[in-house]
């Protein structure tokens, strides 16, 4: 008893070196250093195993090794297109996109995200819609299907689609799925191995080593992307499972938003699945030409696909959104299941609001997950006395993670507006710079908006005092949450 007595009284000096570890690990990030230094002193030894697990900096080494492409010609591509911009050579098949010339520049600089405009899209807000044209699109393929994707269950949409990847592979068409181990951490080998069968490829990204621990539990391959031929592509929120089709009965109808390209832009999510493919796969896959088909486009709609990930400290995908909230005259309207921003975004929503543009923020009106979501009421409770107009969907659970500024370019994606989405996760977001897109965008969230109940700032000061400790509590550790 005397030598535990001894032992636990060594706990505050060891915690305080433990704190100081952190300090100095987490020096270029305040925010996260304080979240950390919290959960510290709230959870004595503890918090530091839990820090050395969830607080890992992927940022410090590089994990993706470019050896399938030849960086001196991507290197090339992008100075060249860069010049362009500079000495105002590029022409917009839609002038009012010169306005937007430095978001684009930006993109191209931090994210080598090349920007194309012989691209059509078509939008879709409901799961039954898009996996009938996902299902149709891999009937269709002739050389190779290359599907990623966060979340995929075992249930009857999950075995539709790997039983249609199978029979294409029995064709001879190359066929190859990577899904992420913590959002798909309940699936069964068994699921995917008529897949494997027939001569498909399957791969996870950052496997567990030991079953049911994964010490990179905290970052996560959020990215959907699915190209066919290396000529259609689909980019946005919804992951694999039968809850995706609205028959989910705890969230009831699912609204999220998909994008179905075709276009030179496909070529970009293609790099990004290589990419992804080779730090996953022992099956190292080559960049040859029949991945990369040349064909003329006839499509108009502007397109740059912006990765980001904890490999990389420039958060390109979040500074994407700031400069498009900086951007705006008239309209931000933005839809996420979480709203978590940091201090730079909600200081530019803040400017934005008192500067009289229309913000609108849609978010669910149930959570799914609930320190998020008293996180997500708190953040937007704050904008609400500025004038920035919040509304809570009510047909279902909202999951679309899109931003449409003044009617004219939008962003649609995998990532939210959130610190994990901008810090921790993989995520990858199509940049769209196209009128007649960003107008159906801002078109689907007013008919949303039917749908809402709008989240007033009386309703926000009436809230209970349970609430605003729950808040209070959540918000603090909103930076790694």
């Amino acid at each position: 008893m005397d030598i535990l007595m001894k032992l636990y009284s060594f706990v505050p000096l060891l915690n305080f070196l433990f704190a100081l570890a952190v300090v100095f690990m987490e020096k270029r990030n305040a925010s996260v250093t304080w979240a950390w230094v919290m959960v510290l002193i709230f959870l004595p030894g503890i918090g530091f195993i839990l820090y050395l697990i969830f607080g890992q900096n992927m940022s410090r080494r590089k994990i993706y090794k470019l050896k399938e492409f030849n960086q001196k010609d991507i290197d090339n591509l992008i100075e060249s297109q860069r010049r362009g911009f500079r000495e105002s050579q590029v022409r917009y098949k839609d002038p009012v996109m010169a306005d937007y010339q430095d978001l684009i520049y930006m993109n191209l600089t931090s994210s080598s995200a090349v920007y194309t405009q012989d691209n059509e899209v078509e939008i879709f807000t409901d799961g039954n819609d898009k996996f009938a044209s996902l299902l149709a699109s891999i009937k269709e393929a002739q050389s190779h299907i290359h599907l990623m994707y966060y979340i995929v269950k075992d249930d009857r949409l999950g075995r539709r689609v790997i039983d249609a990847l199978a029979e294409k592979a029995k064709e001879g068409v190359e066929v190859r799925f990577l899904f992420d181990d913590i959002g798909s951490s309940w699936l069964p080998r068994q699921f995917y191995k008529p897949l494997l069968d027939a001569g498909g490829e399957v791969a996870i990204f950052f496997p567990s080593r030991i079953p049911y621990l994964n010490f990179r539990v905290n970052y996560r391959n959020h990215r959907k992307l699915a190209i066919i031929d290396g000529m259609t592509g689909y980019i946005g929120g919804f992951n694999i499972g039968d809850e995706y089709l609205g028959i989910n009965e705890r969230f009831g109808d699912w609204r999220d938003t998909h994008l179905k390209v075709t276009g030179s832009a496909v070529l970009q999510m293609q790099a990004q699945f290589f990419m992804d493919w080779n730090l996953a796969s022992s099956h190292y896959l080559k960049a040859v030409s029949r991945y990369y088909p040349l064909i003329k486009h006839p499509g108009s709609v502007g397109i740059q696909i912006v990765s980001s990930g904890p490999d990389n400290e420039l958060e390109q995908i979040r500074n994407g959104y700031l400069k498009m909230i900086y951007a705006a005259k008239e309209s931000i309207f933005i839809q996420t299941p979480y709203f978590v921003p940091d201090e730079s975004l909600l200081t530019a929503l803040k400017m934005a609001a008192l500067a009289g543009v229309d913000i609108r923020i849609m978010i669910p009106s149930i959570p799914d997950h609930k320190m998020v979501y008293w996180a997500t009421k708190s953040y937007l409770g704050e904008l609400l006395e500025l004038g920035v107009k919040g509304y809570l969907y009510e047909k279902g659970f909202l999951h679309a993670k899109t931003i449409v500024i003044d009617g004219k370019v939008a962003s649609v994606g995998t990532a939210n507006l959130d610190m994990r989405s901008f810090k921790l996760n993989f995520e990858v977001n199509a940049f769209l710079f196209d009128t007649r897109t960003a107008t159906r965008q801002r078109l689907i969230f007013e008919e949303d908006m039917m749908y809402c109940s709008q989240f007033t700032p009386d309703m926000y000061k009436a809230r209970s005092l349970v609430d605003r400790i729950q808040e209070s509590v959540a918000r603090l550790v909103s930076p790694i949450l």
